[in-house]
């Protein structure tokens, strides 16, 4: 067997490997700039401590594929908890870096430096809070312990991992301490976070953190001098197919586990789970979060439904697992009902499932914690009355034109506080009846099948007592021919422009829209009134024969048929009696995106905010910040006191590092941090704990609609 020796890769403890006294570790100028932001940080200090409090669990290693910052593991009987970060890819340099003995060890670090470069601004920061503390500073070995990491053996003043020269004195001002609090403030990655590293880790936390710290695991791969760095790199970063958000659910809820309890959950929850949901899998675990944790879940970034699985289960000893997957067994059970209508129980549920698929899948966190009600003993009347008023908060708002996007959230949300509060919230933000009238009589008529066949008593299938398949007849023709005509006197060629453009406006509206059997659709196509009448005699739908009575159809018979049929449609697709604002046009601040770095256009994210009633003229996150935790200082101190103590900020009773502050007292101070989800995600926490969440809402700029 062949013996690669220009590739050296061995398992190693990360800590012990970053604290060899002649190792330093250098970012070559082709590096990308250190882009990490605060949501990785959250994750990676999760991570740590997890591992921390980790007990032995008797499962072989494994490694966490889908993730930077990795997954734990369990160990060998006897050694302690560890978990893997993945691979760190270096080379041996052929001349030390400026500043560095001529001698010393130095890797030229290829792929890793995100993680590295993370862990030195925490170590840093755990250095800081040991050196400020009294407590702490009497224990001079944890203090030098953390300093072997960070700094230098052979030149002090230099920090041991040595970054591209365009932002080494940055990095390098920060973990060794150097920039005071009155110094010259800096915009970059480094101060952000390790701000966020100090404000997370209270100093009585060092240890914790220090401890779960030494239980890092990594493979260290070295390159001789012949091997091919870029090809390696691209090896490591670009072969395979990515794990999709399931899967990496899959490996993170059955890693760390015997081959015995492994088999246990795969066999009698995993698979039934994925018998249930098939194809739909992903779906399911997007929507059962938005249904248990009451918040949008942002799917477009190829991990958020991975990173909120994570968040709502942060750890899964296997009690707990199978307390939690005998859960998702049930609710896969329901969203395969919702899949397959003709499933369920109940007739007439069955028909009222079918018609709320019409409008897709966005509201199945809603429907499925209804039908586990209804499957629970409540009524099915509750459960029918439920989907009808979704179906008509959907076709409402679509007839308007209103998106449907980030909606069920905070509907889940109302849902757990009763029915009552669901038909509230739903009332809140459904069309009133006199836009709906202006919408359907000169707008364009979406799910029209839909809406035909509901008016003319179809089933769930659209059909009609189980008869022909129907389909839908524009009255007045969509493209008429020359040789059309609605009064069997006057050709299309011969109506004027203006008569012809009027037409055409109402071609696709309501009263132009006739429901047919398809056998008859084909033949009505393009054809003049009169033929269409013929045709229409014949059907064996009540509305569509009525169109016999017509004499002439032109515009004036449209806009009539339009009112007629408008009252039948407010009646079936009725709205619930509205208290209070119309915030069809507001967001939730508990639904406002929580968009990670600075996008381009945040500075007028915002047109304004309402704050319990007020008209605020808010136009991005960073005043929200300040105008929310200034104007709940104010209002309810001891809740956002207590929300700050629990989260490790965003209030300080000292300016402890550099960065951003308000001062809120004289003794208390307001951390502004770089990152808009940091500051998003403080508000909405801070609102919650105070209990007025809902009664603040943000109005989204032009802007901020297209970021």
């Amino acid at each position: 067997m062949g013996t690669a020796t220009n590739i050296e890769a061995t398992a190693v403890n990360t800590i012990a490997w970053l604290s060899a006294a002649d190792t330093t570790i250098v970012v070559p100028v082709y590096q990308r700039q250190y882009r990490w932001d605060i949501g990785a940080c959250e994750q990676l200090l999760a991570d740590i401590r997890a591992v921390a409090d980790a007990t032995h669990t008797g499962a072989d290693t494994g490694i966490d594929t889908g993730t930077d910052t990795g997954i734990d593991t369990g160990a060998d009987t006897g050694r302690p908890h560890m978990h893997f970060i993945g691979s760190i890819l270096s080379s041996a340099s052929t001349e030390p870096s400026p500043g560095t003995e001529r001698g010393a060890s130095e890797l030229v670090l290829i792929d890793g430096q995100q993680r590295i470069t993370t862990l030195m601004l925490l170590i840093a920061a755990l250095h800081h809070s040991v050196l400020t503390d009294s407590a702490l500073a009497a224990d001079p070995a944890l203090s030098a312990n953390l300093e072997k990491v960070l700094v230098s053996q052979a030149d002090r003043a230099r920090t041991k991992l040595r970054p591209h020269r365009a932002w080494a004195e940055i990095f390098e001002s920060v973990v060794l301490g150097g920039r005071l609090p009155d110094a010259d403030s800096h915009d970059s990655r480094f101060d952000d976070n390790y701000a966020f590293f100090r404000s997370q880790v209270p100093a009585s936390e060092v240890v914790r953190i220090w401890t779960g710290l030494q239980r890092l695991e990594h493979v260290a791969i070295t390159l001789g001098a012949d091997a091919n760095a870029q090809q390696i790199f691209e090896s490591l970063n670009s072969t395979g197919e990515p794990l999709r958000d399931h899967e990496l659910i899959h490996n993170y809820v059955l890693m760390g586990m015997s081959h015995a309890e492994q088999s246990e959950i795969e066999d009698t929850y995993w698979v039934p789970i994925e018998q249930n949901t098939d194809d739909a899998i992903a779906g399911f675990w997007r929507h059962y979060l938005v249904l248990t944790t009451g918040r949008e879940v942002d799917a477009t970034d190829g991990r958020g439904v991975y990173d909120a699985f994570r968040q709502r289960f942060p750890r899964l000893d296997l009690e707990s697992l199978r307390r939690h997957a005998a859960e998702w067994r049930g609710y896969s059970e329901i969203y395969r009902i919702l899949l397959h209508p003709e499933l369920a129980d109940d007739a007439e549920v069955s028909r009222q499932l079918a018609f709320t698929n019409t409008f897709g899948r966005g509201m199945y966190p809603l429907v499925m914690r209804a039908y586990r009600e209804y499957a629970g003993d409540a009524k099915a009347s509750t459960l029918i009355d439920t989907l009808k008023l979704v179906q008509s908060l959907l076709l409402r708002r679509t007839i308007v034109g209103l998106d449907n996007d980030r909606l069920v959230g905070r509907l889940c949300r109302a849902g757990e506080a009763g029915a009552d509060a669901l038909t509230a919230a739903i009332a809140r933000i459904t069309p009133s009846d006199a836009r709906i009238r202006v919408a359907l009589k000169y707008g364009d008529l979406p799910h029209a099948r839909y809406v035909l066949g509901r008016l003319a008593g179809a089933d769930g299938t659209l059909k009609l007592d189980g008869g022909p398949e129907l389909d839908v007849d524009n009255i007045f023709p969509l493209a008429p021919a020359d040789t059309w005509s609605g009064d069997g006197i006057r050709a299309w060629a011969d109506y004027s422009d203006d008569e012809q453009n009027s037409h055409r406006a109402l071609a696709a509206t309501l009263g132009n829209l006739a429901l047919v059997e398809a056998s008859s659709a084909e033949r009505a196509l393009g054809a003049s009134f009169s033929a269409k009448r013929t045709l229409y005699a014949m059907s064996a739908i009540p509305g569509t024969r009525a169109l016999t009575d017509v004499p002439v159809w032109g515009t004036a018979a449209i806009a009539e048929r339009t009112t007629e049929l408008t009252v039948d449609f407010l009646a079936l697709w009725a709205r619930p009696v509205a208290v209070g604002i119309d915030d069809d046009g507001l967001t939730p601040i508990l639904d406002a995106q929580r968009r990670r770095g600075w996008p381009r256009g945040w500075q007028r994210e915002f047109e304004y905010v309402e704050y319990r009633g007020e008209h605020w003229e808010v136009y991005d996150v960073k005043s929200l910040f300040t105008r929310i935790f200034t104007r709940l200082w104010a209002d309810a101190r001891a809740d956002v006191v207590a929300f700050s103590a629990r989260r490790g900020g965003p209030i300080f009773d000292a300016q402890a590092w550099n960065g951003q502050w308000c001062a809120l007292d004289e003794s208390h101070f307001l951390y502004l941090g770089w990152d808009s989800k940091y500051m998003l995600t403080a508000v909405q926490g801070a609102l919650a704990e105070s209990g007025i969440a809902a009664e603040v809402f943000v109005k989204y700029s032009y802007s901020g609609a297209l970021m």
